[in-house]
């Protein structure tokens, strides 16, 4: 199980405002949701699951502003994968918590 932190940077819209791109990916990472899980943060997405749908679901999210007209798109990616066990969003968070008692 992996976890990706994705932003993706829709270049030359009409105004600051790219909420309305975001939105498409939610939509997008939504018709994945039976794969992947995703969680949408202020800057950017977390998403949750095998390394293979993780990269399919990023270019998926990455072709999205192409597709609403958008010419040049910058897409941020990391990706932690851990393979010794498994760890979930939540399990990182919890052993973080544990450590602040």
């Amino acid at each position: 199980m992996a976890i990706v932190d994705v932003t993706v940077i829709p270049i030359g819209t009409e105004t600051p405002s790219v909420s309305k791109y975001v939105a498409e990916v939610q939509k997008i990472l939504e018709s994945y949701s039976d794969r992947v899980t995703y969680r949408l943060t202020p800057m950017s997405t977390l998403i949750e699951g095998e390394i293979a749908d993780l990269l399919e679901v990023v270019h998926a999210i990455h072709e999205a502003p192409f597709q609403a007209g958008i010419e040049r798109v910058a897409t941020n990616l990391r990706i932690d994968d851990r393979r010794d066990k498994k760890v979930k969003m939540d399990d990182k968070l919890d052993s973080v918590n544990r450590h602040l008692k």
